[in-house]
């Protein structure tokens, strides 16, 4: 294995200033990165998957587990990077200079399950995150994510917060995520302006009832102020009043207030309600 100059040579030799555009903050602490490696429990005979490695921090700390790599990259100058660290680590590094929105990963990765790590750029964190939650088939087994402080707060909360939201709900529906750790905005290269968190998601089985759940929160959440009576009724039509009593919500309820599990209730009865029917034997009325 060769050794690799300090990132900061690395930056200043490629010309690496971070793009607002792409939402870089280069994490150049190998003590952090090394911290966040080790959450993913990745190891020999592992593949981890990672989004925008940038100068290639978290990447080394990845490929120090002994796992292989996977990096996806929109920033071509960070292709000779990406080189270099291929082949101090004996061909464990392989990327594709790809928008990781519009990644089909499981092609990228010949079908083998992965691990997910990644500094996200903050601009498209949360699509990035709804992509691999709702992702079907599951490909993944756990995730470590970087997101602005803000959004793993969102992530994370219970209901009656202000925080809680239709994130929250999707997220631990579809997902067991907990709090790794927080960082300082200074731990980055340039600095954000807000301090960030890294979050740990572990697969779960991915409900069925997933599209109604997002239909649901979709409806509740973006008039979040209004009873659920008043939010959902364009969901559930004349429906909605058995709906509601099935999961054992008021109809008076705000959807800040209804937690996940009753969510996923009332998913479960529009699935139920919107389902096809088994077809009927030829030549006999339903």
């Amino acid at each position: 294995m060769t050794t690799l100059p300090p990132l900061r040579d690395v930056i200043s030799a490629h010309g690496l200033a971070a793009r607002k555009g792409l939402g870089q903050h280069f994490l150049l602490d190998l003590n952090l990165t090394a911290k966040i490696a080790r959450l993913t429990g990745a190891g020999g005979g592992d593949t981890v998957l990672e989004v925008g490695p940038g100068p290639g921090g978290l990447t080394r700390a990845l490929l120090d587990t002994g796992a292989d790599v996977f990096a996806i990259e929109r920033d071509a100058r960070v292709m000779p990077i990406l080189e270099e660290m291929r082949a101090a680590h004996d061909g464990r590094l392989a990327w594709a200079e790809a928008d990781a929105l519009r990644a089909d990963e499981p092609t990228l990765l010949c079908g083998a399950p992965a691990v997910i790590a990644s500094n996200l750029p903050y601009n498209i964190s949360t699509e990035l995150l709804v992509k691999w939650l709702t992702a079907r088939p599951r490909w993944w087994s756990r995730m470590v994510l970087m997101f602005q402080r803000e959004v793993g707060d969102r992530i994370l909360a219970g209901p009656g917060g202000k925080t809680y939201g239709r994130l929250s709900v999707i997220s631990q529906a579809a997902s067991r995520p907990s709090l790794g750790f927080h960082l300082p905005a200074r731990a980055f290269t340039p600095p954000p302006k807000v301090d960030s968190s890294v979050l740990v998601f572990e697969a779960t089985p991915l409900p069925d009832t997933l599209p109604a759940l997002e239909r649901i929160t979709q409806a509740a959440f973006s008039q979040r102020r209004k009873m659920v009576r008043s939010s959902l009724k364009p969901v559930f039509d004349e429906g909605l009043a058995e709906a509601l009593d099935a999961a054992d919500i008021a109809e008076t309820a705000r959807a800040e207030t209804v937690s996940v599990a009753q969510f996923c209730r009332l998913a479960a009865h529009l699935d139920a309600r919107d389902r096809p029917g088994p077809a009927s034997p030829a030549g006999k009325k339903p």
